[in-house]
This record gives structure tokens, sequence and C-alpha cells, in this order.
């Protein structure tokens, strides 16, 4: 959201609330990318319910509106809170605009909980900021007003191109070290509710089969807090000897890896868009993904929990067999913040707006393919946009 909240200054007063989800990653952030929370709510709990989550972050957020209401409230993604603050904002009629609206995967278990929850925030609020066409199209064909659909490109790209200068700067020296005693790794990212159990295992056990055969590939891995990931984690890949298991790492630093890396295995939302908008290809460890734009360009590959088909595909990334990378990528052109900033501000004064949608990309039909190439529900197309 810094994008947004920067683009915001000199027209509106921005009041910045965090949750505290990973306080400990994000706090490192708040000066560097001057987004200091002005309210903070202690809503997260060691282990708790996602009903516990929803719970709180109702009453917490609903608390802080009704005692200053504000003209309009701005949540970002998928997540419990944005759900919650949505309906918060609801229930006191506040105007909600939803950055980031209409990514769909059409199974409502996977992601899990993102997919529904992304679903619901969208019969709540009034403006819907899709990251691109496509997801445009899927709000517009569950019924939302087309006036209260803007096509923006994604924010996760604005901020991704301002963090690439400031990674050199702020990156750890221990991630430092790491990178420059490792020509060619992979960075790893898995911690996914729905691949819990079984597909991680396999997903793992995939990774350990292919660094064992290739001892001069590194792999790093920031492992999940969670006992589901942590547990598994441990039984399958501790003491292999490039495979690097690491705490979770900070933003910079994780900017500064996919910047040096040879390719990504992730089951992330985020990094399918940044990973590209940093020249690297995505394998995404998921079955579906509601980001299908990068499978249709090339920028991802959907490996699934098929063990052959990740270990395959992690083949192919080492040997430069992939189609070379540019940086180039579906999901926006960097002026995100801008253009919402913009129509909030239009919304609310009844100013004219002063940018356009966004028109780059390309375009999908029926964008859901799996790991096999099939393409459920139909077939995918694509056609260039002009900028």
């Amino acid at each position: 959201m810094s994008p947004v909240a920067r683009a915001l200054t000199g027209d509106a007063r921005v009041t910045r609330v965090f949750t505290g989800q990973h306080r400990e990653l994000v706090t490192p952030l708040f000066d560097a990318l001057d987004m200091t929370p002005d309210l903070a709510v202690d809503i997260m709990r060691n282990d708790q319910s996602l009903h516990e989550v929803g719970a709180r972050c109702l009453l917490e957020i609903g608390d802080l509106i009704r005692k200053s209401p504000p003209d309009c409230v701005l949540v970002q993604g998928d997540t419990a809170s944005v759900l919650f603050t949505a309906l918060a904002s609801y229930f006191e009629r506040i105007l909600v605009g939803h950055v980031e609206a209409g990514l769909r995967s059409f199974d409502k278990f996977s992601p899990f909980p993102e997919e529904i929850m992304r679903r619901l925030t969208a019969g709540i609020a009034d403006l819907h900021f899709a990251p691109t066409p496509l997801a445009a199209q899927h709000l517009n064909a569950e019924g939302v007003d087309r006036e209260a659909i803007f096509t923006t490109g994604n924010t996760v790209v604005d901020a991704v191109r301002a963090a690439t200068p400031l990674a050199e700067r702020y990156a750890s020296d221990e991630v430092r070290r790491w990178a420059d005693e490792h020509d060619r790794y992979v960075v790893v990212t898995l911690h996914r509710r729905e691949s819990f159990g079984g597909d991680l295992k396999t997903i793992l056990s995939a990774i350990r089969t292919f660094a064992e055969a290739h001892p001069g590939i590194a792999f790093i891995y920031p492992v999940h807090p969670n006992p589901s990931v942590k547990g598994p984690v441990a039984a399958l890949l501790e003491g292999i000897s490039n495979v690097s298991l690491v705490d979770p790492i900070g933003y910079f630093d994780m900017v500064y890896l996919l910047k040096r890396c040879v390719t990504v295995l992730t089951d992330s939302g985020g990094i399918q868009e940044e990973a590209p908008a940093l020249g690297k290809r995505v394998l995404v460890a998921r079955k579906v993904t509601e980001r299908p734009e990068g499978v249709a360009l090339g920028t991802a590959q959907l490996v699934g929990a098929d063990a052959a088909v990740i270990i395959q595909a992690l083949e192919r990334e080492i040997e430069g067999e992939s189609r070379p990378m540019g940086s180039d990528t579906p999901y926006g052109d960097g002026k995100a913040g801008e253009r919402i900033a913009d129509i909030v501000i239009s919304t609310l004064t009844n100013r004219p707006r002063r940018t356009r949608d966004w028109t780059g990309g390309i375009v999908l039909e029926k964008a859901v393919a799996s790991p096999s190439g099939r393409k459920p529900g139909g077939s995918i197309f694509q056609t260039p946009r002009s900028p």
C-alpha cells in the first residue's frame, strides 16, 4: 500500500493502520518506505484460529472507525484483515476501496482462505481497483457495476521497483554474504494452508531429490514459523549441504535474493508478481493460481505438488532452457498507486480524473491452467495490449 499512501500525500490526510501481523518483519520497512503507522491494533496472536482473527479485527477496526470516521477506507488483497475491515466499514456506511480486486482461482479452497476472503470483499467494496484486465472481467461477470471497476495495474509492481535500489542499501549483511557465496541458487517459499500434509511433503521431497543430484546449485528457504511447515521442512531438508533453511527474512532481503537468483519455487501470491518484475521466472507449487496471466505469458509455470514436474522444471531453469526473461510483467507498469490515489480523490471531491486506466498486460479468457498444461473450464487466449 505504500505507493497508494505516497500518491495520496498532498491531496488527503492518510491514516495508516497496522494490524500487527509479522511485526518483526515489517517494522524495519516503516522508516525505509515512509510508512510508519499512525495507529496500531493488537489483533495478532500466536496460533489463533481464523474465527479469532476475524472477530478481533472486526471489533478493533470497527472501534477505530466509529471513533474517527474516515471518508474512505482502503484495503488491499485477500487476508482476514481485508474482509473484516471492509465489513466494519460497511457497518459504519464508510466508502470502501479494494486494492488488488478481482483475482480469482475459481477454487474456494485454493488458495484457502484467501479466495473466499477476496470474493466476499468484492460484495462490500464501492471502488474496485483491478490489477489486470482479466481481474476487471471477473468483477464485471460477477455483477459489479462497470463504473465502479478500474484497471490500475498492481501496486506490488510499483513497490518492488521502488524497493530494488533500497534493497542494495538495506539488505542485511547475512543475506549479502550468503548471496556472494553462491553463484547459482533457487529461492524457495512454501507456506500455503491447502498444501499442508501430503502435498507439502511431496514438494519438499522433490527439492531434496534435486538438491542432492545437483550439489552445485544452492537453495535458500526462509521457513514459515507455522509448525505445519517447520516440522516437515526439518524432517526432509535439514542436513542437506546445499539447502539453507533460514528464519523468515524481511522485504528488502527477499528483493535482494530474488534479483540475483536463478529461479523461484513458491506457493506465494505476491512473489508471482514480484519475481517477473525483477526479471525472474516463477515455478508455482500450486494446482491453480489466481494470477494466470504469468502462466499465459511464460513468466510462471504451475508445477503443483507433482515431484516429477517440479524436478523437470528446475532442470529446465538451471540449464537455461526456458525462454529468456526480461523485466516485462503482465501485472502493471509501476503507476498503480498514482491511478488509485487519483480515483479516490476524484470520487471524494468530484475532481476530474487526471489518470487513465491501465491498458497494458494481456487479455485472457478462462485463464486457469493446471500443472499438466490442461486448462479447466476453457482455453487460454492471449493478445498483446498496447500500453
